[in-house]
């Protein structure tokens, strides 16, 4: 007998077993069928085989068979859209039948069946579902036209089913008004732009009646759509937290957060003096206090709310610090969570009982928690200066313990405690020396260093020190080869005579055994220092440090602001805004706090100034004192100084190099140069002249401005990859007698920026800003804002390479970004710079024959009566016209800014495009950005 029989078999499969019990006429073993079919879907066997089959049970009365059909629908119907349409009859027919429970079930299905082909068969059912007489059917027609908006968003507006969506806002049933609504917020979210939600006072008051009676993520819903809702006025917005008050002390903590989350937006707008002001912010407490009783990671959730609601308005749970202490059964990640709002709200009043729990924590066996316990006692010291000197003795407690990772973290933060209170707790630092041996993380390596630095005439055995860091130089991190590079010539200044080998030794080690190029750029510029102009060196190494500010991890305000309105989602867990983490084609609306109203002055905006009273301060100086760019660019970056113009001074047309003196002189301490006064630039008019690097003098399609200078379309000087999400595109222009830089700045980072300054380095013409950057409100991700500077050129002067190259420095509240770019001369082409006949003839006699520079202007086929006009529109004054052997002579005369006048005679010929310029200039320099002005004038 062969084997073959091992391959036959008389068993049909299990697909076949199921298609026949499909088909069986008994409606138990088809239930069954059905089942089995539904269990195979759900393990991940393919039963699509089935559809024709699973199709036909549709036609039943049983409720409970018709479910798991159209589950199996929702299923397959994509894969096979072709068969799915012999399901629509039935939908068509189930979405009249008289059960609401089966005209719901067949609308929720046709919602998830996500089929191009379908949906439009399926309007005319939704449409009578959503008029339905019953709240449950019409409830789920709701939900239904936000999923088939997703599918087809065109389809949805031409059959009108947005505005039948409006109207169920005001059904009699608060859960379809709670469904309406979040079909409605669903819709709008992906379309930013239509104002779907139109609400009015109206519509919020019947958002509130519902709010009562629907079910708790109907309550959420409407929470959700409130915050959105800017009242008109104090009075509208008590009046909507009164009735949204009782929420809080629902048993659902996603509607708590959705409550707490309206009271917080709608309280910006109630004045302080209120005494609903006062009631409001303790009925916020006992809610918030209350969720900290639930499981640990609905516990993590409502920290990461509270973190935000403290940073924003401390004074609700200010009395409440005891429920933050840590619980010995807390998970690590909840105890961390705890540990820093407790930071947050320490207070002269709770510093006491802070420090005693801190100091218990820093004995626990969980390292990580214990580090950021010390850490902690550090920064209630720096946080409430009363409590400093207990913290201090508290961290020296901690030492006492020699735990190598608390001794650690300690030394880390009595180091920002000296930087914080100066001579006030040095006579700690014996103890700290007695434990240089155990020190191996670099952080604490490098805080250790810094203060021997620091206090190098405090500590008799300070180079012995130092020297024993010196021995593993090239083994140590970065941080610490940095930090104690700095710390020997600290030492090396204040004890000269002792210490030269060791800075000596040092100095060669960051330089030439170092492959580091920070660690070799500060060893050369302190070598520099040292050897050129130790003074300036000592007032450089030794200057006074700023004190450090107490809290150094608070979100900052806009975006904080953001984060309050998305309270209760992820975005307040993970604090960022949604677009840093949402992907995907979804417009994410940035929301903001209402403006304050009541009282003028607030003390969560410093910004605002009373009426009437001196404007806020410009944003502080660019760079840090440690940038080194900032200071080789020499660049002063204060607000402009406003006093009376400063004569225009002439371009030093020596061998100046670029930096000015070279780096010895620089480094020698050359002086920082005042940025410019700032004069009263009349407005600007037309748009400006871009000048990026590469295409300054091809650029086509200027647009004009009205006394007919040429201006260049804006060109990208600063992209967006080179300055972590800023981009600056712009152009130069001069109107009616001003120069102005016409800016467009772009935000296409993740974060909201702000605080921006302008300062330019010396140049050529002395031109500097005349104003101060006004950028009125923070740039949002993807917003751009465009700015006209005013310029002026009584700034410092300095030649550059090229004469017209501008280096510009811009600050906002991430960094300093630098970029140089090419302004066009024709910007500085003075309005009286037309010379007297007499006067232009002795001036040609007198500049000697070797200043005179002949350029061809190429492909321009003006007439000369044309070219002429087209030149006074910049501010190139035709003096003389003659014809000599039928070619036109134009004689011209110009004046720069700084007084030098150019004189210049154009010849065309009427039938050649092409024409002679000769350029006579007692600063020969100039005379090619001058014909390069020329050129792009008549070619624009």
């Amino acid at each position: 007998m062969t084997d073959s029989k091992y391959f036959t078999t008389t068993k049909k499969g299990e697909i076949f077993e199921l298609k026949a019990e499909l088909n069986s006429d008994k409606k138990e073993k088809k239930k069954e069928a059905v089942k089995k079919v539904i269990a195979s879907m759900t393990v991940g066997k393919d039963v699509s085989a089935l559809f024709p089959d699973v199709v036909n049970c549709m036609q039943t009365d049983n409720l409970e068979l018709k479910k798991l059909v159209y589950l199996y629908l929702m299923n397959y119907a994509k894969s096979q859209p072709d068969m799915a349409i012999m399901a629509v009859n039935t939908f068509v027919k189930d979405c009249e039948d008289p059960n609401p429970l089966i005209r719901a079930l067949a609308v929720r299905t046709m919602g998830c069946i996500r089929v191009d082909k379908i949906t439009e068969y399926l309007c005319e059912p939704l449409r009578k579902c959503l008029k339905d007489e019953d709240p449950y059917v019409r409830k789920t027609a709701a939900v239904c036209v936000a999923k088939l908006h997703d599918i087809n968003a065109q389809l949805v507006e031409d059959q009108g089913f947005l505005d039948t969506l409006k109207d169920l806002i005001s059904d009699s049933n608060p859960m379809v008004v709670a469904n309406a609504v979040a079909a409605l917020s669903e819709i709008a979210e992906s379309h930013p732009s239509s104002n779907l939600l139109d609400l009015n006072p109206q519509s919020i008051n019947k958002l509130l009646t519902a709010l009562n009676e629907c079910t708790e993520w109907g309550q959420i819903f409407i929470l959700d759509c409130l915050a959105n809702y800017m009242p008109k006025d104090d009075r509208e917005a008590q009046s909507i937290c009164e009735r949204v008050t009782p929420r809080l002390s629902h048993a659902n903590s996603a509607v708590v957060l959705s409550a707490v989350k309206v009271l917080m937006k709608f309280m910006e707008m109630l004045s302080k003096d209120l005494d609903y002001y006062g009631t409001l912010l303790k009925k916020l407490a006992p809610p918030l206090v209350t969720l900290l009783s639930a499981e640990p990671e609905l516990q993590y959730v409502a920290l990461r709310n509270i973190n935000l609601i403290v940073q924003k308005r401390p004074e609700i749970l200010k009395h409440e610090m005891k429920v933050f202490f840590v619980k010995y059964n807390d998970p690590i990640y909840v105890k961390l969570e705890k540990l820093d709002i407790m930071i947050r709200l320490a207070s002269q009043a709770n510093i006491a009982q802070v420090l005693a729990e801190l100091k218990e924590y820093a004995t626990e066996v969980d390292v990580d928690f214990v580090r950021k316990a010390v850490r902690a006692i550090g920064r209630c010291a720096i946080k409430v200066e009363q409590s400093a000197e207990r913290c201090v003795s508290t961290l020296l407690d901690l030492i006492q313990t020699k735990v190598n990772y608390v001794v650690q973290e300690a030394i880390v933060v009595i180091k920002d405690i000296f930087r914080k209170y100066p001579n006030k707790y040095e006579s700690v630092i014996a103890t700290l020396c007695e434990n240089l041996d155990s020190l191996d993380e670099p952080e604490a390596r490098a805080a250790m260093i810094w203060i021997v630095g620091e206090y190098a005439e405090r500590i008799d055995n300070a180079d012995e020190l130092l020297e024993s860091f010196l021995e593993g130089f090239h083994d140590e991190s970065t941080q610490v080869q940095l930090q104690l590079l700095t710390a020997i010539v600290k030492l090396f200044l204040k004890k000269p005579t002792e210490t030269q080998e060791l800075v000596q030794q040092v100095l060669s080690l960051a330089t030439q055994d170092s492959d580091n190029p920070d660690l070799r750029d500060r060893g050369y510029i302190y070598w520099r220092l040292l050897s050129t102009d130790p003074v300036a060196a000592k007032e450089v190494v030794l200057a006074e440090k700023p004190l450090i500010s107490e809290e150094t991890d608070l979100i900052e305000p806009t975006l904080l602001d953001e984060l309050i309105c998305y309270i209760g989602t992820l975005a307040s867990v993970y604090h960022k805004p949604p677009s840093a983490f949402v992907e995907g084609s979804r417009g994410v609306v940035h929301k903001g706090l209402p403006p304050r109203t009541g009282s003028i002055e607030s003390p969560e905006s410093p910004d605002t100034a009373p009426a009437g009273g001196p404007a806020a301060d410009q944003p502080a100086v660019i760079p840090t004192q440690g940038d080194l760019l900032g200071d080789l660019l020499n660049l002063d970056l204060g607000p402009p100084v406003s006093g009376p113009p400063m004569a225009t001074s002439t371009v030093q047309m020596g061998a100046v190099d670029l930096l000015g003196g070279g780096l010895d002189t620089l480094i020698g301490g050359s002086g920082s140069f005042t940025a410019a006064p700032s004069t009263t630039a009349a407005t600007n008019v037309g748009a400006a002249l871009g000048s990026g690097l590469g295409d300054l003098f091809d650029l086509t399609g200027g647009v004009g401005t009205l006394s007919g200078s040429y201006v260049a379309p804006k060109t990208v000087w600063l992209p967006a990859m080179k300055a972590k999400g800023l981009e600056i595109s712009g152009t130069f222009s001069r109107q009616v007698g001003s120069i102005s830089m016409d800016l467009v700045l772009t935000n296409k980072a993740l974060q909201v920026m702000s605080d921006f300054a302008i300062q330019f380095n010396r140049n050529s013409f002395g031109l500097a800003p005349a104003a101060p950057l006004q950028v009125h409100a923070p740039l949002a991700p993807n917003q751009s804002v465009e700015i006209s500077l005013p310029l002026n050129t009584v700034g410092s002067v300095m030649k550059m390479d090229p004469l017209n190259n501008l280096q510009v420095a811009v600050k906002n509240n991430i960094d300093v970004f630098y970029f140089s770019t090419l302004y066009p001369l024709h910007i500085l082409f003075v309005e009286d710079g037309k010379m007297e006949r007499q006067m232009f003839l002795a001036t040609w006699k007198d500049i000697p024959n070797e200043n005179e520079t002949q350029f061809q202007i190429k492909d321009c086929s003006l007439s000369a009566d044309a070219v002429s006009s087209k030149l006074q529109g910049s501010n190139i004054f035709t003096i003389a016209k003659r014809n000599v052997e039928g070619q036109d002579m134009l004689y011209q005369s110009l004046k720069l800014t700084n007084g030098i006048w150019v004189l210049a005679e154009l010849r065309i010929q009427p039938s050649n495009p092409s024409f002679m310029l000769s350029l006579k200039c007692r600063a020969p320099e100039v005379s090619q950005y001058i014909y390069q002005a020329y050129e792009t004038i008549l070619k624009n």
